[in-house]
Order: C-alpha cells, then structure tokens, then sequence
C-alpha cells in the first residue's frame, strides 16, 4: 500500500474542495493518504479582510516529514502565472530533503486552480516541475486516459500536466463535476503508480 500525501495551500476554499477530491481517488486505488495544507503567511487580520477561508480543517504540514510518503501530491492557487507563495516558501524548506536525497525516486505530482481560462493554470503546474526534478522525483501529471479534459461542450480546467479548476474572477464559481473527476483520477493515477515504484 502507498503512502500519499495530498499537500496544499487554499485562500477561497477552491483547492481545498480540489485536494479532498484528489485524496478520495488515491483511496480508491488503495493508498494510505493524509491530507495537509503548508502554513498561511498572510497577517490574520488582512487575511479576514480579504475573506480568506480559514477555518480549514487539514492539519498543517511540515518540510521534514515530506520524506515519510511514497507520493507527494501539491495543489495551490494560480499567483500571477506562477504558484501560490505560501506552497513556495514552504517547498523552499526542503533543501535538508534535497541535501539527503530523501525525496528521489518518490511519486511528485501537481494540481491548481485560477480566476480565468488563460490565467496561468498550465505555467503554474510546468514551473513547479523543475522542483519536482531537482528532488529527483518521478513526475506524473493527468494524461489524456482521462477523457474528461476532452472537448469544448463546457468550461474547464485540466491538462495533461495536472487537475485544475477555475474560479471565476469574484471566487463564486466552484469546481465543477468534471474538475472533481480529473482531480480524483489523477490521485488514482499517483497512487497507482506510487504502489508500484514502492514494490
């Protein structure tokens, strides 16, 4: 049985909704999986000015125990074409696993979510890769088995790099069924694949 870690970061709730799904399809392959999110950096108060969720239930995460898992699966917001800052600073204190070598050969995956179509979602997930590669990681994103991402009948996020939702511009658009579905086939996909990496 593979361990997986679902870790995130969630402003609005988006991700956290995403990261659930994601964990509810590595179960279903028959991984043990803990879900954790990394630390909020905003101040308190400006974080309830900006109405942040915070009453999140996912028990933080810390650098050091990234090591215990055979699958890491990362899921943070869309910052300006690149991820959260909360997910890279806490990914920026890994260099002791770096160091070790703790992380090499272990599953790294990646999932996100932005306000617009074209709001970064793909450059998100591509420039968490490096990161993923410098750990020596094995890389695994959403391929296209998962015929969801197909076709124009509605709008959607999703690559063959990773799961990704979209939010709309004011937060109110909530991932949809299909979303859901790829979120939940790549934990499968992770755990699958993480189970045989650690036989």
């Amino acid at each position: 049985m593979a361990k997986v870690l679902v870790l995130y970061y969630s402003a609005y709730g988006h991700i956290e909704t995403m990261a659930y799904a994601v964990a509810e399809g590595a179960k279903s392959a028959g991984a043990d999986v803990t879900v954790k999110r990394v630390p909020e950096l905003v101040p308190e108060d400006v974080a309830k000015a900006q109405h942040f969720k915070l009453d999140q239930s996912a028990p933080i995460a810390t650098p050091s125990e990234l090591a215990e898992y055979d699958a890491i699966i990362f899921g943070a917001g869309t910052r300006y074409g690149t991820v959260a800052s909360q997910m890279r600073s806490f990914v920026d204190q890994t260099g002791g696993l770096w160091m070790s070598g703790a992380l090499v050969g272990k599953v790294g995956s990646v999932f996100t979510s932005s306000a617009t179509q074209h709001g970064g979602q793909e450059s998100t997930i591509l420039g968490f890769i490096p990161t993923l590669m410098h750990h020596g990681m094995v890389v695994v994103g959403l391929p296209y088995a998962f015929q969801g991402q197909m076709g124009v009948e509605e709008v959607k996020g999703g690559s063959p790099y990773g799961a990704s939702t979209i939010t709309g511009g004011d937060g109110a658009r909530q991932p949809s069924e299909i979303e859901l579905e790829a979120a939940r086939y790549q934990g499968a996909h992770v755990a699958k694949i993480a189970a045989k990496l650690s036989a």
